[in-house]
């Protein structure tokens, strides 16, 4: 598969947004965020000095803890992680090569991947090579291990948090908690969160995101019978119900009736505390979007219907990653204004990044899938049934799909990166694809849940 090619020059964004006002952008500029090389401040700005201001301090609850620095890419650090034993990936180590992507991902390496020297066992500047495999011809982007103190960190305050504050999980998950290894995949995802603190505010809501699909769609208990109710009564704990005094006690004692309830209100509390009304209620929104696609899973199967090819990737529309990178802002102690978030285009952007993480999962979780109970849609799977062809050819397949899709959205985001030199927007296009990268990154890494298909 050949590499994307650059960017078309027309934006698909309307002129008025890509000379957006002066005033917007000197606002904007207030956060610190450099524009992207290349890319002059809109007609009329004047000339603004930046001065970006200390991290906003956040509601942690006990314990209070010290915020880590945030790690400063080393020069050649994702080159040295991008070691990759496929010669049939060697095209994806550079990183993107479209128009406007340099801007986009200061966790990547611009340079090609070069073999790593062999030195002496155990020499302490050789860094060890990523755990698990990628899967052959995906187009991905490797990055850095994430920094080991912020991991170590985080796991622990997000397993006390699990236990102690909402009493997630019994005794005996305690090792699928553990596997799944959250910590490292929120730090790989957020590299530039100012603090423990601020990556927290993702961490408790992806562990909440996951009790809800477990407990109330899958592995624990999870049936799609119900289901529309269930999921209805706890996304009130994410957007409150307004009632009557006579009713409203029987609604808030139902907040702490079940652990996925318990884990969207704390999560859902401290985001709030955190954050703006325009960011809690693009959260939700995300959300709503999220349990109307867990609603048509359910149902098909319920009915036990096999969606076309189409459909099901319409379905993981909603059922995706995009209430994660959404919040990218929120956890970098910034916030994209509410009108430049709703753009279509960056819209667009942000629905590619979630379709293509998603179908990075389809892929890695596909064996862990077969292996589960009762039949589980997944790509591979629907291709296989809806075109009839091999297991095989129709894994491969879901593969050209991803990359399609990693395709549009890096030239979608460099369009827009092009169009709309705001800072907030070139930060949060930074955070949007750095996080695809971190997803990737997780799902690769963690051995512990998944493996991958005999197909090479």
């Amino acid at each position: 598969m050949p590499d994307p090619g650059p960017s078309p020059l027309q934006s698909s964004l309307p002129a008025a947004v890509a000379s957006f006002g002066a005033h917007v952008l000197a606002s904007a500029l207030a956060v610190g965020v450099e524009p992207a090389v290349g890319v002059e401040p809109a007609a009329g700005a004047g000339p603004v000095e930046p001065s970006p201001p200390p991290p906003p301090a956040l509601p942690t609850g006990p314990p209070v803890l010290t915020p880590v620095p945030v790690p400063v890419p080393d020069e050649g650090a994702a080159a040295a992680a991008a070691a990759q034993p496929s010669a049939a990936l060697e095209r994806i180590l550079r990183g993107p090569s479209g128009l406007g992507t340099a801007s986009l991902h200061w966790a990547r390496s611009d340079a090609p991947a070069a073999p790593v020297p062999a030195g002496p066992a155990g020499a302490p500047d050789a860094p060890a090579p990523a755990a698990g495999h990628p899967i052959p011809g995906l187009y991905h982007h490797p990055v850095p291990e994430p920094d080991p103190v912020r991991v170590e960190e985080l796991s622990h305050r997000i397993k006390a948090w699990a236990l102690d504050e909402v009493s997630l999980y019994p005794e005996d998950w305690e090792d699928q908690f553990d596997g799944f290894s959250v910590g490292r995949y929120m730090v790989a995802c957020h590299p530039d969160a100012p603090s423990i603190d601020h990556l927290m505010l993702a961490t408790r809501l992806m562990v909440a995101e996951n009790a809800v699909d477990d407990c109330y769609c899958e592995d624990h208990g999870g049936s799609p019978v119900g289901l529309g109710g269930r999921l209805l009564l706890a996304h009130t704990a994410l957007d409150p119900l307004h009632t009557t005094k006579e009713y409203a006690p029987d609604w808030e004692a139902s907040l702490l009736s079940d652990a996925p309830r318990r884990a969207y209100r704390s999560a859902m509390e401290y985001f709030l505390q955190a954050t703006t009304p325009s960011q809690a209620d693009r959260f939700r929104h995300d959300m709503a979007r999220l349990h109307m696609g867990y609603l048509a899973e359910g149902a098909w199967a319920q009915t036990e219907y096999v969606p076309e090819v189409w459909e099901y990737l319409a379905m993981r529309q909603f059922n995706n990653f995009r209430p994660c990178p959404t919040i990218t802002d929120s956890v970098g102690g910034y916030e994209l204004p509410a009108d430049l978030h709703a753009q279509p285009a960056m819209q667009r952007v942000i629905a590619l990044a979630g379709n293509a993480t998603t179908i990075v999962n389809d892929l890695y979780s596909y064996t862990k899938e077969l292996a589960s109970p009762g039949r589980h849609l997944n790509l591979p799977v629907v291709i296989a049934e809806r075109e009839g062809c091999s297991d095989q050819d129709a894994y491969l397949k879901a593969v050209e799909v991803h990359n399609d899709l990693m395709r549009d959205f890096e030239t979608a985001a460099a369009e827009l990166a092009l169009a709309c030199p705001v800072p907030t927007v070139q930060r949060f296009l930074r955070g949007v694809a750095v996080w695809v990268d971190g997803n990737h990154y997780w799902h690769q890494t963690n051995t512990y849940r998944y493996s991958l298909p005999d197909f090479w």
